[in-house]
């Protein structure tokens, strides 16, 4: 039969025994950084393209918002800036051509959500019958891809700097990762 240490052969166990190595706690220690090595760019990664997909949806939301606002004040045309989609503060009881209480995200109306810069430049006629809206990333780590799109509804994804090119619904640059 097996025996049992008791309690005063613990106690009386050399104390110099007790405890991990050094070289234990660095095995521990450089596999946990190896992992980490191989896991943060990955999330990395994953974190810039949802701030992507975030950037289209919120070009398609200011699209629709566009559209209404050019039925809703015919001699304004489209909006010149997001702010004029947005509240403004106001409670939108009564909403005008400077407040047009379309959009309520007060982030995406101050032209700043999800690490990306969201941009109206309208044609700069009275009423306003063309508008460009464009999203480029804050920095490196927020995304890679520029959206723009147009009062035709197309949405043009490419790299920043580049010329986006195609008239479809989605375009992406070949290879670029922006697809």
């Amino acid at each position: 039969m097996p025996s049992v240490r008791t309690q005063n052969a613990i106690r009386n166990a050399d104390p110099r025994l007790a405890g991990f190595s050094l070289v234990e706690l660095l095995v521990v220690v450089m596999v946990i950084l190896i992992i980490a090595a191989i896991a943060i760019p990955n999330l990395v990664q994953g974190k810039m393209r949802a701030n992507e997909a975030a950037a289209v949806s919120s070009v398609k939301t200011i699209n629709t918002a566009q559209l209404m606002y050019s039925d809703a004040f015919p001699e304004v045309g489209y909006a010149s800036s997001l702010a004029n989609l947005g509240t403004r503060g106001s409670s939108c009881e009564k909403p005008t051509s400077s407040n047009g209480c379309l959009i309520m995200d007060e982030a995406l109306t101050s032209g700043l959500k999800s690490g990306y810069m969201f941009e109206i430049v309208a044609d700069g006629n009275t009423p306003a019958a063309s508008y460009t809206v464009t999203a480029t990333p804050e920095s490196g780590f927020s995304g890679r891809c520029s959206i723009s799109s147009n009062e035709g509804g197309d949405i043009h994804i490419s790299l920043p700097g580049s010329p986006s090119t195609g008239g479809g619904k989605s375009v992406g640059v070949a290879g670029s990762g922006c697809e």
